[in-house]
């Protein structure tokens, strides 16, 4: 049986749920998941898209009722705190397990650059393209990677951290891997170049790039409540992905032309004995 030929189960009601999403392909898909999972469940799935922190200020005024994924406790984890000022939160799955990274192409030599501080050494600043192509403000990522620059004084050997989309941070660095530049990327899994690239993660002795989190779907609790059952949030809480299963999805989006829905729908389809263990414990009331 296809994904889209999947009843809507019993016992949902119909309802309106806005989900907010961070505007980030991977999360896209991510969310392209949980909305259709949520549409299983007879729910209209209202999404809409902005950045990191701005989605978690929409979620603490109640202009959306749940963020997908939230990178708690490190990336997102203040963000969850400022919304818990107003409103209680839940964490509900775990849609894969993120982290940050600095990384460079595996053709630069681990023996001349092992860790971030090996930067700073002379013959690698003269390789070492200067310029530093990150994501936007509010990510997690780009925090650290300010961090980076200043405790590591990568800044004084005339490397430049500069913010922008996540399509500038991919051009910047499939341009100089076609060259074969050496070139660092601020990265994260999961995320689709590490399904095309060899990409060695750089050691980071001062720990500045947080540690890994848990990507959850993060609900208003009353929102939560209001719209689902206790089984219906079981289903939420039961949806289990992993780093793997959202890089290949982040793919089908960027590299072979499928939209978040179609990727989703197809990953779904292909992949039926995940939602029916997602969907269990409102099989079980079918059977009652």
């Amino acid at each position: 049986m296809s994904f889209s030929s999947t009843k809507v189960l019993a016992g949902s009601g119909l309802s309106s749920v806005k989900l907010g999403v961070t505007n980030l392909s991977f999360h896209r898909v991510t969310a392209a998941v949980v909305a259709q999972v949520m549409s299983v469940m007879g729910k209209q799935v209202i999404r809409s898209y902005d950045l990191h922190e701005a989605n978690f200020n929409r979620l603490k005024d109640g202009n959306v009722d749940f963020v997908s994924s939230a990178w708690l406790p490190h990336s997102h984890g203040l963000y969850q705190t400022s919304v818990e000022e107003t409103i209680p939160t839940r964490e509900l799955g775990l849609h894969y397990q993120p982290y940050a990274l600095w990384g460079v192409p595996d053709y630069v030599p681990v023996s001349d650059v092992e860790e971030i501080g090996d930067l700073l050494k002379p013959d690698v600043i003269a390789k070492m393209r200067p310029f530093i192509q990150g994501i936007g403000e509010g990510a997690g990522i780009t925090r650290f990677s300010k961090k980076i620059m200043l405790d590591y004084e990568l800044s004084a050997s005339g490397y430049q951290f500069r913010t922008g989309t996540q399509a500038d941070c991919v051009a910047a660095f499939e341009a100089a891997v076609a060259v074969k530049d050496w070139v660092i990327v601020p990265l994260w899994h999961p995320q689709f170049l590490h399904h095309q690239y060899k990409i060695r993660e750089l050691g980071d002795p001062k720990y500045l790039l947080g540690g890994k989190d848990r990507a959850v779907l993060l609900a208003r609790e009353d929102s939560l409540n209001a719209h689902f059952t206790s089984q219906q949030i079981a289903v939420l809480d039961n949806i289990h992905l992993s780093n793997e299963i959202v890089a290949e999805l982040d793919y089908g989006v960027n590299r072979l032309g499928l939209t978040e829905d179609e990727a989703a729908a197809k990953w779904l389809t292909d992949n039926p004995t995940h939602l029916a263990q997602w969907l269990e414990p409102l099989m079980q009331i079918d059977k009652a």
